[in-house]
C-alpha cells in the first residue's frame, strides 16, 4: 500500500496514534511518524514516547509555540519538505490541535489520501479554534475514523460520503487499556485531579479564579488535597495557583501516571477532552470546567456533568450533583481495537 505518514504534535495525538503505529510496527506496514513539536517541552513530549514504548520520530520539526498563524505557516513548510522527501502513499492526522490543520493542507495541497482519526468530533462552539481545525480536516479527508456512531452520523449530517466514514472505536481505550495494567501514582492521603489548560480558563482571570476557589472550597469540605499537573503555559500564574494551599502544583505527569491518578483520584476536574474520556473508561466521577463538550458520551453515561457557567457557584453546584449520583457506568469508547481497525481499512482501502 506504499508508506503511512503518522503526523502528530502534541501529548493528546501521541496516546491516541499509539496503537496505530504499534501496529505498524509489529505488522512491518511501512510507515514514518513527523512529530511538529507543539507541544515542545520534554516532559510534555518525549516521556511519552518513552512509556509508550515507541521509537522516537523519525522527524522532529522544531515548531514550538506563537501565534496560531506563525506556528500554522512553520508547519506547513517544514511538514511538505517532508512529504516531498518521503513521497507517503496516505497521511493520518489525529484529533483537532493546529498540527492537525496543517497535516491536512499539506496533504491536500499535495494530492495525498488523508485520514482523520477521532473524526466527527462537534462543540459547536466557534470561539474554539479547535472546532474549525475538526470541521476543515473532516471535509478535506478521505477516510473518516469516527469512534462513535454519534459522530458518525454528524459528518453524514453535513454531507459527507457515508462509504468514507468507518465508525472504529476511540484509540483512547486502546491506549489506556495497555497504560494501566502497569501504571502507579504514589500520593498519601486522598486527592482530587485538576487539569487545566484551555485559553478560555487560563487566560481569564475570573474563570481561572472562579475554578482554583471552588477546587479549594470542595478540597476543604472532603478534607482532601489537590493534585494539578500544571500545563507550561500557566508558568507566569504559578505563584497564584500556589496560593491556594489545598492544591498541589506538580510537574506535568507521564503518561501512566496521569493514568494512575486519574484512576485513584477521588473526583475528576478538567478542561481536556482527552480526560473526559479515560475518566468514563476507567469509571471515575467528572466535573467538566466547560460549558460545553465534544463528547457528549461521558455526559450521557452519567459520570460526567457540564457547567452552565464557569463560575465558584456553578462548579460547586455540579460537583455536589455528580458526587451524589448513582452511575450504571458504560464504557461507549469501544473494546480497545481502535488503532488496529484503522490501519486494517487503510491497508485494504489504499
Amino acid at each position: 500500500m506504499g508508506k503511512i505518514a503518522f503526523v502528530l504534535g502534541t501529548r493528546p495525538e501521541i496516546i491516541k496514534m499509539y496503537s496505530s503505529i504499534q501496529y505498524c510496527i509489529r505488522n512491518n506496514i511501512d510507515h514514518i511518524v513527523v512529530n511538529t513539536d507543539q507541544h515542545y517541552d520534554k516532559n510534555m513530549r518525549d516521556v511519552f514516547f518513552e512509556e509508550l514504548g515507541l521509537p522516537r520520530p523519525d522527524y522532529q520539526l522544531g515548531v514550538g509555540s506563537g501565534s496560531h498563524s506563525r506556528m500554522l505557516a512553520n508547519m506547513l513548510v517544514a511538514i511538505e519538505e517532508v512529504f516531498l522527501k518521503e513521497n507517503p502513499t496516505v497521511v493520518v492526522v489525529q484529533g483537532d490541535t493546529n498540527t492537525v490543520l496543517a497535516g491536512c493542507l499539506v496533504a491536500t495541497k499535495m494530492g495525498i489520501k488523508l485520514g482523520h482519526i477521532e473524526a466527527g468530533l462537534r462543540s459547536y462552539d466557534r470561539t474554539m479554534p479547535e472546532e474549525y481545525n475538526r470541521i476543515v480536516t473532516d471535509h478535506c479527508s478521505d477516510f473518516l475514523f469516527a469512534p462513535t456512531q454519534k459522530q458518525a452520523d454528524i459528518l453524514k449530517q453535513e454531507g459527507i460520503d457515508e462509504n468514507s466514514i468507518y465508525v472504529t472505536g476511540n484509540t483512547i481505550v486502546d491506549a489506556v487499556q495497555e497504560v494501566s495494567k502497569r501504571a502507579s501514582f504514589e500520593h498519601e492521603g486522598k486527592f482530587a485531579l485538576l487539569t487545566c489548560h484551555r485559553p478560555s480558563n487560563t487566560d481569564n482571570e475570573e474563570s481561572l479564579e472562579a475554578i482554583l476557589s471552588a477546587v479549594q472550597t470542595i478540597c476543604e469540605q472532603e478534607n482532601i488535597r489537590c493534585v494539578f499537573p500544571a500545563h507550561p503555559r500557566l508558568g507566569a500564574k504559578m505563584d497564584y495557583i500556589k496560593s491556594f494551599d489545598r492544591i498541589e502544583v506538580v510537574e506535568p505527569l507521564g503518561y501512566s501516571k496521569l493514568v494512575a491518578a486519574m484512576r485513584d483520584a477521588e473526583i475528576i476536574l478538567t478542561d481536556s477532552g482527552g480526560i473526559q474520556e479515560e475518566s468514563c473508561i476507567m469509571q471515575r466521577k467528572c466535573v467538566i470546567l466547560r460549558t460545553n463538550t465534544e463528547r457528549p458520551e461521558t455526559v450521557e453515561v452519567g459520570g460526567a456533568v457540564l457547567l452552565t457557567e464557569v463560575t465558584e457557584d456553578d462548579i460547586l453546584s455540579k460537583y455536589q450533583e455528580v458526587k451524589n449520583r448513582t452511575v450504571q457506568w458504560t464504557n461507549p469508547f469501544g473494546d480497545g481495537k481502535a488503532g488496529e481497525r484503522i490501519v486494517k481499512t487503510l491497508v485494504e482501502k489504499v
